[in-house]
């Protein structure tokens, strides 16, 4: 028998501690999750992908009563991302959430695993890592790749 070991290393930071370009982009997704259409579950999640070409492209969630008709946040972004500027490589996504009481939640968020899959698929445009930035209102957890969050993915990688 053989055991397959996966680590994913994170760095935890503050936010005072992020590079300027971070700030920006934590603040981006922080408003965004502002946005969300979320009666239902009352959890609203923005996200901000920063691109290549110097752009920064925010998506929150959007619920349906028809459930699963809805969108994640990060998927919101990617695929408007994409859409606008088809030529520019993913870089860096920040994902901030807000609970059910309106306050940003204490513990960082990770994507979900369909937002995992669909932000691989933009990963692997660019051909190269996209860092991935979660936020809590405490701690930011930083990972390298989003392939870090899905290492045994569908993926050419």
């Amino acid at each position: 028998m053989k055991q397959i070991e996966v680590i994913t290393p994170i760095t935890v930071v503050k936010y005072s501690e992020l590079s300027s370009e971070e700030q920006r982009l934590v603040d981006a997704a922080r408003a965004a999750s502002h946005r969300a259409y979320a009666p239902y579950s009352k959890f609203r999640v923005g996200a901000a992908i920063a691109l290549d070409n110097g752009e920064v492209i925010t998506g929150a969630n959007q619920e349906n009563v028809a459930y699963p008709s809805g969108t994640c946040a990060e998927r919101s972004a990617c695929f408007y991302a994409h859409a606008q500027y088809p030529d520019a490589k993913f870089r860096v996504i920040a994902i901030a959430a807000v609970g059910t009481d309106g306050n940003e939640l204490k513990q960082p968020i990770s994507p979900c695993g369909s937002c995992r899959q669909a932000l691989l698929e933009y990963e692997m445009l660019a051909q190269g890592d996209v860092k991935v930035i979660l936020i809590g209102s405490e701690d930011i957890y930083i990972v390298s790749s989003v392939k870090s969050l899905l290492p045994l993915a569908f993926s050419e990688f």
